[in-house]
């Protein structure tokens, strides 16, 4: 979905109307929230948002894949699956599922580490650990209850923060934020901003650790493009964070295309792209998002040559500071386990 530019801006008249819908929205998930999860008999770690829309868990999920990995952990990702048609539970294979089967999130995730697509987080989860996880990394699912969650960690944009506050649809919460702050163990800010300071702060008042983090391009393709004219286009939860950084990176974005987050590109959007970036004089720049479902569809894939992606990862100002937190928590987890 396209979110709504009022969501992001200070309250007005529209999310003062959907206001009462978003009181109910919100009482009923913070409501769902009190429900006991499930315990599979491994730890499960959470990386979610206070919001809907992106704000880096697929980076920050990496990220601590990779932590795990180092500290002898198999990791698995449990992921909904937003977007793709299988209900699963089914692990996703890169060589033969498409964007169309799992969605683009963990059609990209699985090139990195093994991914299982599940409607039922619980039969996920589950699967994952038949398959011989050790941890499971649930992606997204804050605010879902089924799973025992040992360890939630919640990413927020420095910039964006929640926007204007407002639950779902009067504004981009999923919940109200005392009861989702309470059942934080971390919060991950990503780049600069002051916009997520009071939301950290009051997670650190109730124990909750703070880590800052930014995005940072793959050098190798930031140094192909750097200095390079561009047309960039993306359909993510906030392209404008792609387009920062590209220009952060010596790229000169000489245009900008914005599709809503998931879009399912057309032959008509990607040929109009190439048409008008070949007019121009310019490179054709996208998300590794956006290219995997771009290569996934049989119609595009063909232009998939014509497009430069741009990789990106999350380094963290203090990255010892999350393992040792990460591996102490999973430790602990694992005793009261036994």
């Amino acid at each position: 979905m396209r979110e709504p530019g009022f969501w992001y801006r200070p309250p007005s008249m529209m999310s003062a109307l959907l206001s009462p819908l978003g009181v109910v929205y919100g009482a009923a998930t913070a409501w769902r929230m009190q429900r006991a999860g499930q315990d599979i008999g491994i730890p499960v770690i959470c990386i979610g948002n206070y919001h809907v829309g992106g704000a880096g868990k697929t980076p920050a999920t990496l990220k601590v894949a990779s932590i795990l990995r180092t500290a002898g952990e198999t990791p698995f990702v449990v992921s909904r699956g937003y977007g793709g048609e299988l209900g699963g539970p089914v692990r996703v294979d890169p060589q033969f599922h498409t964007t169309r089967d799992v969605g683009d999130e963990p059609l990209m995730t699985a090139s990195h580490v093994p991914v299982i697509v599940a409607r039922d987080r619980v039969a996920g989860a589950l699967l994952a650990k038949s398959e011989g996880a050790s941890v499971v990394l649930l992606d997204d699912g804050f605010q879902n209850p089924s799973l025992n969650k040992n360890l939630s960690l919640i990413v927020i944009d420095g910039e964006r923060g929640v926007g204007n506050g407002e639950v779902f649809p009067a504004g981009p919460l999923r919940a109200p934020l005392p009861p989702q702050i309470a059942r934080t163990n971390a919060v991950i800010i990503v780049g600069e901003g002051h916009s997520a300071d009071l939301i950290s702060s009051a997670a650190a008042n109730r124990g909750a650790l703070v880590l800052l983090a930014s995005l940072k391009a793959d050098q190798s393709s930031a140094n192909a493009l750097h200095g390079q004219r561009v047309l960039a286009f993306a359909g993510i939860g906030d392209p404008q964070r792609f387009f920062a950084t590209l220009r952060a990176n010596g790229v000169n974005v000489i245009g900008e295309r914005s599709f809503a987050d998931h879009h399912v590109f057309s032959p008509a959007d990607i040929e109009g792209l190439v048409a008008e970036a070949t007019a121009k004089s310019l490179k054709l720049v996208t998300t590794a998002k956006d290219m995997v479902r771009i290569r996934s569809d049989a119609r595009l894939s063909k232009h998939a040559t014509k497009i430069v992606t741009l990789k990106v990862s999350m380094e963290f100002e203090d990255e010892e500071k999350l393992r040792q937190f990460v591996v102490t928590r999973i430790s602990d987890a694992r005793k009261a386990i036994k």
